[in-house]
């Protein structure tokens, strides 16, 4: 069992979700139950696989959260190409959230190789 606040990824994740629930704000009221709740719910399921995974006594379980979370995590970058797509996002908004979200996904898949690696 870890702190998972703690986890460099963990703050990351965070952080990312904060930052799409910021910027899901400028969205038409219509994407309401569409986009903006694909969104929201994607990003925070990176941070909250990530916590719950923590909370299990074994790697293995650690390992299928932070499976869960990178999944999540490829779902959010797809949809902020669809953001960007429908205009929802500007460029240098997409640009920059998009690095965020990659970041997040090699940090994801280096810490499953290393928990995987002690097993």
């Amino acid at each position: 069992m870890q702190a998972f606040k703690k986890l460099q990824v963990w703050q990351k994740a965070h952080a990312l979700t904060l930052a799409v629930y910021k910027l899901t704000l400028s969205f038409p009221n219509d994407e309401r139950y569409g986009l903006i709740s694909q969104m929201r719910r994607s990003s925070a399921s990176v941070p909250t696989n990530l916590a719950e995974g923590c909370g299990r006594s074994a790697a293995g379980d650690f390992c299928r959260f932070i499976h869960i979370a990178a999944g999540s995590a490829h779902e959010l970058e797809y949809q902020l190409i669809l953001a960007r797509d429908l205009k929802l996002v500007d460029h240098n908004t997409f640009d920059e959230t998009c690095e965020q979200v990659q970041e997040i996904q090699k940090m994801l898949a280096g810490l499953e190789r290393t928990l995987k690696s002690r097993q």
